[in-house]
């Protein structure tokens, strides 16, 4: 009888291998790819970002909140559902001014281990990962240009054999920020990342939180590989921002959607889906990269999990925000 049993056994396992043998390629290949194993090392080509191949290729992902405000969200397990769920990349926000930010107490050592963390944890699933310096009340990313510049000095040197780093050097600039203040700002920060790293992808924000990317196309900065920000929350910014980006592309701008969320811009209001959809058409269509905000059970409305729900991975539907079910069928897509 205990032979009889071996024998099925033994004949259940071969027929598991003969079938894993005669998967077709592309189910095998499934199995075992990530999305850096498969694109490798991102450039930019014209106005669209490229992978090892040369062929075009969309990043879509979520963004974490501030790291120093919702540090757990921060882990190998919540990038992997993200993976699941289709994503390819994880922002990591480092706030500069807020409260208990980068530069006004917080503690530098921590947040920078909690962004060692977050990259090694997304590098390990094979996704890929942008550095995010997040002004916000700065509003002017020269007002702290020389931390900027040692903070990126650090990190490129301390990632620059990580070819699924990307790098933005100002989150948001705002208060009557020019592009002339912004570009001065880049053409200063961009040389300590180059430093280290030749060929990074870099970020560079745009003025009026990230919007007039239409300006910035009129006076691009010199360099490669290279992208602007735009971000725009879909209940507030509508057509007219989605034809300032379509007048860059026009322009011959690169354009990145660091940020974005499908309520209005207070990050708290009411959903607009409709308008999101049309977003997400637009952005589709042109194949542009894109992360939304956020990754937190924060009570709002653009918030991934419910405020209830204190899992940091793994999330069911019910466990999710409806902005949150809203991201998982786009990057299911």
């Amino acid at each position: 009888m205990l032979m009889k049993k071996k024998s099925t056994v033994i004949m259940i396992m071969t027929a598991l291998l003969v079938i894993c043998m005669f998967l077709s390629t592309k189910e095998c290949k499934a199995m075992s790819q990530t999305p850096f194993s498969e694109h490798g090392k991102l450039s930019v080509q014209g106005t669209q970002l490229v992978d090892k191949n040369g062929q075009a290729f969309q990043l879509k992902g979520v963004s974490t909140h501030g790291i120093a405000w919702f540090p757990d969200y921060v882990n190998k397990d919540a990038f992997q559902t993200i993976r699941d769920w289709g994503g390819n990349l994880i922002r990591l926000s480092l706030y500069t001014e807020e409260y208990n930010g980068y530069l006004t107490g917080g503690n530098q050592g921590e947040l920078k281990s909690l962004i060692d963390k977050g990259v090694k944890a997304a590098t390990d699933l094979g996704m890929y990962v942008v550095i995010d310096w997040h002004i916000l009340n700065d509003g002017n990313p020269n007002t702290h240009k020389e931390e900027a510049k040692k903070f990126f000095a650090e990190m490129a040197e301390k990632y620059a054999s990580y070819d699924n780093v990307i790098y933005e050097i100002c989150n948001e600039p705002n208060g009557g920020t020019s592009w002339s203040d912004i570009k001065t700002y880049a053409q200063d920060v961009i040389p300590v990342i180059r430093n280290f790293n030749k060929n990074a992808v870099i970020i560079v924000g745009t003025p009026t939180w990230s919007q007039d990317v239409d300006v910035a196309s009129k006076d691009p900065l010199s360099g490669n590989n290279l992208m602007y920000a735009c971000h725009f929350y879909a209940a507030t910014h509508k057509q007219e921002i989605r034809d300032k980006v379509q007048t860059a592309l026009n322009n011959g701008l690169p354009i990145f959607v660091s940020e974005f969320s499908i309520c209005d811009s207070s990050g708290g209001g009411q959903i607009n889906t409709e308008e999101a959809e049309n977003w997400m058409n637009f952005l589709n269509q042109n194949q542009i990269s894109y992360t939304k905000w956020n990754l937190s059970n924060k009570s709002e409305s653009s918030a991934l999990i419910k405020n209830s729900n204190t899992s940091i991975s793994g999330w069911t539907d019910n466990e999710l925000t409806d902005a949150g079910k809203w991201i998982k069928q786009q990057l299911g897509n």
